[in-house]
């Protein structure tokens, strides 16, 4: 049982997501975005072409939920063609969103995109988040989350106008490496394609560019470890990471506040608060630090692998790190002049026909 986070517990919930952007943002400041001798800052465009909440009069869509092997309920936006003939079987997609976001966020424009091209396409929410089940909300979860992309592939396979030996799936950010995850002791998945995915398990161990040391790394998880005693006798249970909630000058930090804090991406869903959105439990988040979504990620093979990064992406270290692991068939797609948050809703740079051309030639009857 746990209690409503009050003003000290949001003070100390705030000054952990401090410490952990500057984990993740402070010593990669000087490498990571510093790339091609443009400043990172310089590089992105923080307004223009931005269209997360685009709606298509070409697609049909339908709220569903369904249930994972954890008999939780999953909920996702199915998205079919107006054009679909549904006396015949089509390939389709899971597409799931940023980690700490939600479908509404990325996934419904990227499932809404490919649908237009003629592929069934089922945004859904990562248990613990959005509409899906999962209590405490914001829990991190790996397996679970892992698990959604699977009973994802559960639901499309067993519609009547589905080719369930041509189903896909595409990771944005955080479900990049889930969908990996799941890919590796799922077959079923035929074609996985990533956009500015992060290594979960890696940017949390390690930090970017491997900054965070290994006595740091210790120190967030025995502060983790002691909170768990203040939640399990009641507590208030604390929040960290996500992103900030205000403009702090920090490039990559700003970069997500322009997103997830202002018209441009922000949604709350029914139930939560702004103030909660974005933010996994503390408790849970060292959950990361077992994850190695990139071991054996040579196994999915011959399934192609497609990964797509901002070549000024502040991320691009994970997407390298799996192409370099993976192994043929595979891509590394370099959207030129984009970072990592522009990958998840400016339509402009999304190189939407490459997904059309990968999954069009993977997902072929």
């Amino acid at each position: 049982m746990t209690k409503n986070r009050n003003s000290n517990a949001d003070s100390l919930s705030t000054e952990i997501d401090r410490r952990q952007m500057m984990l993740l943002t402070g010593a990669a400041t000087v490498g990571a975005l510093s790339l091609g001798g443009i400043s990172f800052a310089q590089a992105q465009d923080l307004s223009n072409g931005a269209d997360n909440f685009y709606v298509s009069d070409q697609v049909d869509i339908e709220k569903v939920t369904f249930r994972n092997q954890f008999q939780m309920n999953v909920a996702g936006n199915l998205y079919t063609p107006k054009s679909l003939d549904r006396n015949s079987r089509h390939p389709a997609l899971v597409v799931s969103h940023p980690m700490g976001a939600v479908k509404e966020q990325s996934a419904n424009l990227y499932a809404t995109k490919m649908a237009e091209q003629g592929f069934v396409t089922m945004s859904i929410d990562l248990p613990f988040w959005g509409e899906s089940e999962g209590a405490p909300s914001s829990l991190v979860s790996p397996d679970h989350y892992a698990e959604a992309f699977s009973a994802g592939v559960d639901f499309l396979g067993t519609r009547a106008f589905v080719d369930r030996n041509r189903i896909g799936a595409i990771g944005i950010c955080g479900s990049g490496s889930f969908a990996i995850s799941a890919a590796k002791i799922d077959p079923r998945m035929k074609a996985i394609a990533t956009v500015s995915m992060y290594d979960m398990g890696a940017a949390n161990r390690d930090a970017l560019n491997r900054s965070q040391t290994v006595e740091q790394r210790k120190q967030i998880i025995a502060q983790a470890a002691e909170q768990r005693y203040v939640e399990f006798e009641g507590g208030d249970v604390l929040l960290t990471s996500g992103s900030p909630h205000e403009l702090t000058g920090n490039a990559i930090g700003d970069e997500f506040f322009d997103f997830y804090r202002t018209p441009r991406g922000q949604f709350t869903p029914e139930g939560q608060s702004p103030e909660r959105t974005t933010h996994p439990t503390l408790t849970s988040n060292v959950k990361f630090m077992n994850f190695y979504p990139f071991n054996d990620i040579e196994t999915i093979s011959p399934r192609p692998m497609m990964f797509i990064s901002g070549d000024v992406s502040h991320s691009r270290e994970f997407s390298e790190a799996a192409f370099k692991l993976a192994a043929e068939p595979k891509e590394l797609v370099w959207v030129e002049g984009a970072g990592h948050v522009d990958l998840y809703d400016r339509v402009d740079l999304i190189p939407f026909d490459r997904l059309n051309a990968f999954f069009g030639e993977h997902l072929s009857a």
